[in-house]
């Protein structure tokens, strides 16, 4: 329990970060402690897509994972934020990304914080 906490703590952290650096990528609420629970739901999503589709989408582009050297994850990152956006939207979460670009800088931000968080909170282990 104490591993899912940091998990999704540190992307919530990743995607704060995103939401801040690029102009396309909007997470709107009232005050602060509505943009922090925006947050944590779209962390919560983010992690329930990329547990439950990303591996999927890494299967099915496994010949293309191999040709690109593994850069074609860049795009399957991209992919994910922008159905975790979809769906935000269809859950009538504030936040959206806007544009394919937009979610590959997005993704590769995302990424990095998020593993930096990782290396940084304690995880149980």
């Amino acid at each position: 329990m104490k591993n899912f906490v940091v998990k999704t703590v540190a992307n919530a952290g990743a995607l704060a970060v995103a939401v801040w650096l690029l102009d396309k990528i909007t997470l709107t609420g009232d005050s602060t402690g509505k943009k922090i629970g925006t947050l944590i739901i779209v962390a919560l999503l983010f992690g329930v897509v990329n547990f439950l589709v990303k591996p999927l989408v890494k299967l099915l582009s496994l010949p293309l994972l191999i040709l690109t050297l593994g850069l074609f994850t860049l795009v399957v990152n991209a992919l994910m934020l922008l159905l975790t956006s979809w769906l935000a939207d269809k859950l009538d979460v504030s936040f959206h990304v806007e544009g394919f670009w937009t979610a590959v800088l997005g993704g590769l931000i995302i990424s990095v914080v998020s593993w930096a968080l990782h290396v940084v909170l304690p995880d149980g282990d």
